[in-house]
């Protein structure tokens, strides 16, 4: 194969977009950032962006190296987001020595970012029964077949472990001690407009004596 006649690197350096959708203003944001959050998700479904509820988690293992994956936010309320996977999996094992982790929402058709930082916890039984029941059938089982972020053979011990457990359960596969759900309490958030000359706004809320704290960041 021949080389590009234009190197990549100078590709990508010549890509430019000007930022000019909407602004973010300190006294026209809400005072509280689940109410801003929950105003510019609601946004994000009205505008038909696909899959905006995909978010960013980042977790930092015990080598003190990151790691990130896109898992989807299944609900949201004061207490924090909630996201549902394998307790196994590699973010399950760097939370369960790490606690703290790292959201990010990109909404790249309204030109918005949000991070969200804080302590993650798991939720209830209960909670992770209730989602999983709610589940399709095929998501249910799939759960039981995946070891996830195990090194396996190949596909088929993927379709022989969902073969061998539908098998064993029929309809009503029970939610495996292995899966669940995790809660991320917040303690900052940031919300990030795109503007035009990249003098982007970036709003910052920090939890202090118990209030929230806005403050606006320089891009």
């Amino acid at each position: 194969m021949n080389p590009p006649s234009t190197p990549l690197s100078a590709t990508l350096a010549d890509l430019r977009k000007s930022y000019e959708r909407a602004e973010l203003d300190e006294q026209a944001s809400q005072a509280q950032p689940l109410r801003q959050f929950d105003q510019w998700l609601q946004e994000a479904v009205a505008a038909q962006v696909p899959e905006p509820n995909a978010m960013t988690l980042a977790t930092v293992g015990s080598d003190l190296r990151p790691s990130t994956r896109i898992v989807l936010i299944k609900g949201y309320d004061e207490h924090g987001i909630v996201w549902f996977t394998n307790y196994g999996s590699r973010k399950g094992c760097e939370l369960a020595g790490n606690p703290f982790a790292a959201l990010q929402f990109h909404w790249v058709e309204l030109e918005r970012v949000v991070r969200i930082e804080g302590l993650v916890e798991k939720v209830s039984d209960a909670e992770s029964d209730a989602y999983f029941h709610s589940r399709p059938l095929d998501s249910r089982i799939g759960a039981w077949a995946s070891p996830q972020s195990q090194v396996i053979s190949g596909r088929g011990v993927l379709v022989a472990n969902a073969a061998r457990y539908g098998a064993q359960f029929l309809l009503k596969p029970p939610r495996p001690a292995h899966w669940g759900g995790y809660r991320l309490v917040p303690e900052r958030w940031e919300f990030w407009q795109g503007r035009k000359s990249r003098l982007h706004d970036r709003l910052r809320y920090r939890l202090e004596a118990g209030q929230w704290l806005r403050e606006r960041l320089a891009p």
